[in-house]
């Protein structure tokens, strides 16, 4: 099934025709639950992998034996997924209740290589906004699901670009570490469907004389609103017997009138897993990401979301989803949370092998 992102609720650039000047596509994936094979895009799929080629292993120095077994973390979401709307049964309780983070491997030591997990695969024929080095057309993204590395403790990703056409015998069974350090360093296997989407610059990034009309324009929609709900208010009050009838008249009318318009939830960027597009600095103040070897500036390639939406950013939820717009499987369908929920890997737009550095929020 395709994915539709709703038209925005306002066209951003006839009302600011500066924006025009600020906009880029980015490519949805809107991952969902399902079983996509070797040679598909997907999130923590089989990969295209040649059964010749070495997988990707950790080689830095932590606790690689200790967390939460993978077999444990997908048999609690395929127990959490079934028991939807009911309660446990007396086994699945059992079987709950014996899943523990411990020591699961002793025998794995610290600098012992431990195989990358497989987080996704992306092909350019699939999704538009998919750039890397000339002739490859394929992106395999790995992670060691431990927040441990570095000076700043936190995930080490590889990326792997690849031509599909290339790939002769599949490699099977495919590696993967036995133990994670937290569940949410898990992806839950996902086919994708991906949708390109215009997107418009974060608001912090505008000139300043832009982010004033902006401002000024969504207070002028807030004192409008201000405006109605006043009017239609305490002086219709008297037409009804009781307050409490005018109340519950007035939650309805409410319900009723088109949710607030805000330029950074509803009209610049997308959320949820996404390639290409621009980047959100909601939780910090704009950062330069800029390459280590030319200098030169780093778009987003890929950003992992703890979210296909929230309520804040609710307009961008599928036409699709509409009528499944509070199950888990649409609004967290991957099961992933890193940093303070959304991670970003940048990719060098000069030369895309170049090394790739990661952003969070």
């Amino acid at each position: 099934m395709t994915r539709t992102t709703p038209p925005r609720p306002v066209d951003v650039e006839g009302v600011f025709p500066a924006l025009a000047a600020h906009r880029r596509t980015a490519t949805r994936l809107h991952p969902r639950h399902g079983a996509p094979g070797a040679g598909d895009s997907s999130v923590a799929g089989p990969l295209l992998w040649p059964a010749g080629e070495p997988w990707p292993v950790c080689t830095v120095a932590h606790p690689k034996g200790t967390g939460h077994l993978l077999s444990d973390v997908r048999l609690r979401r395929r127990i959490q997924d079934g028991a939807r709307g009911r309660d446990f049964t007396v086994d699945e309780q059992r079987r709950l209740g014996a899943m523990k983070a411990a020591d699961h491997v002793p025998d794995l030591r610290d600098d012992d290589p431990l195989p990358m997990l497989a987080v996704a695969q992306l092909s350019t024929r699939d999704v538009p906004d998919l750039v890397g080095p000339e002739g490859q057309d394929l992106l395999q993204v790995f992670w060691c699901p431990f927040e441990a590395h570095g000076p700043d403790r936190t995930i080490d990703v590889v990326l792997k670009w690849r031509r599909s056409a290339d790939v002769g015998t599949v490699l099977t069974p495919q590696p993967e570490p036995p133990v994670a350090g937290r569940e949410e360093c898990v992806p839950t296997t996902c086919v994708v469907h991906p949708e390109q989407v215009v997107e418009h610059e974060y608001l912090g990034l505008l000139d300043e004389g832009l982010q004033e009309e902006i401002s000024a324009w969504e207070e002028g929609l807030l004192d409008e609103d201000d405006d109605d709900d006043y009017e239609d208010g305490p002086s219709s009050a008297a037409s009804y017997a009781t307050y409490e009838e005018y109340e519950a008249a007035m939650a309805a009318a409410r319900a009723e009138e088109p949710e607030e318009i805000d330029y950074m939830s509803d009209l610049s960027i997308a959320p949820g897993w996404k390639v290409g597009g621009f980047a959100s600095w909601h939780l910090t103040d704009p950062a330069p990401v800029d390459c280590q070897v030319c200098g030169t500036a780093m778009p987003p390639l890929l950003t992992v979301d703890k979210w296909e939406c929230d309520g804040a950013s609710r307009s961008w939820l599928p036409l699709e989803d509409r009528d499944a717009e509070n199950d888990p499987r649409v609004l967290d369908p991957v099961g992933v949370y890193l940093g303070r929920g959304l991670m970003r890997v940048h990719t060098c737009p000069a030369d895309p092998l170049h090394p790739h550095r990661l952003s969070f929020q």
